[in-house]
């Protein structure tokens, strides 16, 4: 260990754990060749209340709020940021409350590759800021190496600095803005704050982003092509060369354009003057706010919402959700009340869904429903001049149109239309603030009406002035023929005509990832040479992409199947990213070639661990593994903008890369719920062995991962699989025998003995297996929620009490689940893997 480290500062705990505590000198530099570790141990580790946790690195300060970097995690404490954040310290040694001071993170490093336990920062001999994976894998740089780099430096601002031997700054991370900004701190033009996913998901993934423009700021709502809810522009014309910026200073947001400091600026959005620290972050909900320690940390004022309203934001009433008085509601008419449900009851702000999906295959039946005075946050002049039923036409006309909103202009009969590809939140024109009448009528799909079969007469032809026979039947069967030549014309072009739809829209679905050919596909896999498993949807190839990336690639088979299949997965996750998650990498759509192309996991599937003999996977890492699931499940159910039933958990769908880190795979080929629909009849698909008990119901929840999830959590638990008829017979069916040693209260005997650790971990594993029958009730409204499932895990919350643990109908065998089904079931086939895909 480097002998400035051991000479820095030390973090110290005292009663109160929320209060960090530095020695009386602060050491907020360091030198070339400096190392730190993220480890469990590391004596400057501290632990907030709030579960979080920061192992400093470099302090500025010693007193109240000031700035720190370090490694960050937010509670699960499995994967860490490196972070710079605003932290409580007291060299008192002691604080008033345990409850305050939580570690405010205002800047981060590797907010899309967190990293675990055992990884390393390192301000390496040739001056680069390198942070490392537990096993040496770059997770992020300062890319610095060879710059003359001198040192580090935390600054009183709060900016990381790497300056050179005349202490002039060659990195700094003012200039990588995150999510937030702090006093002092500018975002120049072509700079922009991201928002992140959720407030406990970091990943720079979410809907919104603030940017600097050489105009002025702009908030954007993140779809294709991108919606302004917020614009705070300068008219006239630039006078300088000098980049544009805005700058949080003063408890202001100052605009720079045409003037340079220390002119005032061109404009400037008050903020109250800051009496403590202070800092202003973008969040997932797209509002701009800014808080401000006090006797503890608060939200002072919300930057947007004095110019907008609190109606005017794109989710503030989900999709399609239209606010009025901060109330939501669904679109409908007297006429037409049925064409929109709200997502969830009980929480009209998460939008509205169609009842009916609108699809291009189907625009001959596409109507409108009409809402007078509603109007939306942006407005994009596509049709200039036009009337309102032009403006409709050009939507219907448009496959990717989802509305024509109308703005009209002095005549009534005239304005402006405007075509958008996606819609968010509507609201209520208020025509006293707006001074403009609007329209907005919104697609929707109705079914289409039986057509009358035309009326048909023949006409005998006469030869020689007497009616014949000849005449009708030739005339009937070339008739015939003529029809049916016309007919096949047709549904050619139209086959024709809807291949090409299809093709136009993958190509304008938003977040779609990569697009490969299929030749490039071909040549990657060295023509599908080597196969790594196989399951109902189609066989898996590993393959190496031309920047040397290895891939594996998923061909999708069964013609009635491809395109709803292929679809629904490249949609529904083409944009989802998580930890716990198989990256989809691209796809391909190349006539009838439909291929998925994923991340290769290294380690294989979860089954090939734990049913082998001898296995490697001791207590702790099958423990992480258990949560690395639940973790991928609860962003799945909770977290997706859409909920995500998986429909087919099982280890070997559990995916591990190099680090055994657990992830979910085929999650894309469920269906896709809206969140308003509590239970959906659906046809029947899974697994045998791992299907929830109300699949013979066809009534169907996210409560069927759950249980699913259950079962898994047995076999990692007991090291087998839950059918195994090698064994003797009594103890052929896990969960018959997971019933019995419950009632006899021995569930210790079935644990995996050669686990290392797990025996000497009984009671923790015994409150695992609790978890699973939790989850295993055959009641699905008495398992628990993935969510709860995490707490439990983490030692947040307890295990229900009496669990019943009659968990199942003995008499439901798997031949029964196998058989059952209508006709149009997927076929139950149960993969079988070899290898890692």
């Amino acid at each position: 260990m480097s002998p400035h480290w051991i000479a820095f500062f030390t973090i110290l705990t005292c009663c109160y754990p929320a209060s960090v505590i530095s020695q009386p000198y602060d050491y907020p530099t360091a030198n070339l060749s400096t190392r730190w570790i993220n480890s469990v141990t590391a004596d400057h580790s501290v632990t907030f209340i709030d579960s979080s946790t920061v192992r400093a690195i470099l302090l500025r300060g010693t007193f109240g709020p000031r700035y720190a970097c370090g490694f960050y995690c937010n509670g699960t404490c499995e994967n860490y940021l490196f972070a710079v954040f605003i932290v409580q310290t007291n060299s008192g040694g002691g604080i008033t409350s345990p409850a305050i001071g939580f570690p405010q993170v205002v800047w981060s490093a590797n907010r899309n590759n967190p990293v675990p336990i055992n990884s390393t920062l390192e301000l390496t001999a040739e001056g680069d800021l390198e942070l490392r994976d537990a096993d040496g894998s770059l997770a992020w740089s300062t890319n610095t190496a060879g710059m003359s780099v001198a040192g580090i430096n935390m600054t009183e601002v709060g900016n990381l600095v790497l300056y050179d031997s005349k202490n002039t700054v060659v990195w700094q991370s003012f200039d990588h803005p995150a999510d937030a900004l702090v006093p002092g701190q500018i975002l120049i033009s072509g700079k922009s704050l991201t928002a992140s996913v959720s407030l406990t998901n970091w990943t720079q993934g979410g809907l919104f982003n603030f940017s600097m423009t050489p105009q002025g700021l702009v908030a954007t709502m993140q779809s294709d092509p991108p919606q302004v809810y917020y614009e705070q522009l300068v008219v006239g014309t630039k006078q300088n060369k000098e980049a544009s910026y805005v700058k949080f200073q003063n408890g202001s947001l100052q605009l720079y354009i045409n003037s340079v400091e220390p002119s005032d600026p061109d404009i400037s959005v008050p903020v109250p003057v800051a009496k403590s620290a202070q800092y202003m972050k973008l969040g997932p909900d797209g509002h701009l706010r800014v808080y401000e320690w006090g006797t503890g940390w608060s939200e002072v004022s919300d930057i947007f919402t004095g110019f907008l309203g609190e109606c005017n934001y794109p989710m503030v009433c989900g999709n399609y959700g239209i606010c009025s008085n901060r109330q939501c509601s669904c679109p409908r008419t007297s006429s037409n009340p049925g064409s929109f449900r709200q997502v969830n009851d009980r929480q009209p702000d998460l939008g509205c869904s169609e009842v009916t999906p609108l699809t291009c295959d189907a625009s001959t039946t596409q109507s409108f429903l009409d809402l007078e005075d509603v109007t939306y946050f942006t407005f994009v002049t596509d049709i200039a001049g036009t009337n309102m039923d032009s403006c409709k036409q050009a939507c219907l006309k448009n496959c990717s149109c989802k509305a024509a909103m109308f703005r009209y202009g002095s005549d009534s009969s005239n304005g402006d239309c405007y075509l958008p590809s996606q819609i968010f939140s509507l609201q209520n024109n208020e025509k006293d603030k707006t001074h403009y009448n609007s329209s907005v009528s919104v697609k929707i799909q109705v079914a289409q009406s039986a057509a009358s079969p035309a009326s048909e007469t023949t006409s005998p032809v006469n030869v020689g002035g007497k009616k014949s026979i000849l005449g009708p039947i030739l005339g009937s069967t070339l008739g015939g023929f003529f029809v049916a030549v016309a007919g096949l014309i047709f549904y050619v072009r139209w086959r024709k005509r809807k291949d090409e739809v299809e093709e136009d829209y993958l190509d304008h679905v938003p977040g779609m990832p990569t697009r490969f050919s299929y030749e490039e596909l071909v040549s990657a896999t060295d023509n599908f040479s080597k196969k790594l498993g196989e399951g109902g949807f189609g066989s898996v190839f590993e393959g190496t992409l031309t920047d040397g990336e290895k891939i594996a690639v998923k061909c999708l088979d069964g013609v009635g199947q491809i395109k709803k299949s292929f679809l629904a997965e490249v949609e529904s996750i083409g944009s989802i990213h998580h930890v716990n998650l198989v990256r989809l990498i691209g796809f391909c759509a190349d006539k009838s070639h439909r291929l998925l192309v994923y991340e290769y996991m290294c380690n294989v599937s979860l089954d090939r661990w734990i049913y082998s003999t001898p296995t490697s996977l001791d207590w702790n890492l099958r423990r992480r593994i258990i949560l690395d699931i639940a973790k991928g499940l609860a962003y799945l159910h909770e977290d997706c903008r859409q909920k995500i039933i998986h429909l087919d958990i099982k280890p070997q769908n559990i995916l591990l890369d190099e680090n055994f880190n657990a992830k979910l795979s085929d999650f894309g080929l469920s269906k896709l719920i809206d969140r308003n629909q509590s239970q959906v009849v659906t046809t029947m698909r899974g697994t045998p062995g791992y299907l929830a008990p109300e699949w013979l119901s066809s009534i169907i929840t996210e409560k069927v991962d759950v249980y699913s999830f259950g079962v898994v959590i047995l076999e990692t638990l007991c090291g087998r699989k839950n059918f195994d008829f090698s064994k003797p017979e009594e103890e052929a069916h896990l969960l018959s025998l997971f019933m019995k040693k419950a009632e006899e209260e021995r569930l210790l005997d079935i644990i995996d003995r050669r686990c290392e650790g797990m025996e000497s971990n009984g009671a923790e594993v015994l409150k695992v297996m609790q978890l699973a029958a939790w989850c295993l009730q055959s009641d699905h409204g008495k398992r628990p929620a993935m969510s709860v499932v995490i707490n439990v895990l983490e030692g947040v919350q307890n295990v229900q009490k009496d669990l019943d643990y009659s968990l199942f109908n003995p008499k439901i065998t798997v031949n029964k689940i196998q058989v059952f089904g209508s006709q149009d079931a997927t076929p139950l086939l149960p993969s079988i893997l070899s290898g890692p895909r």
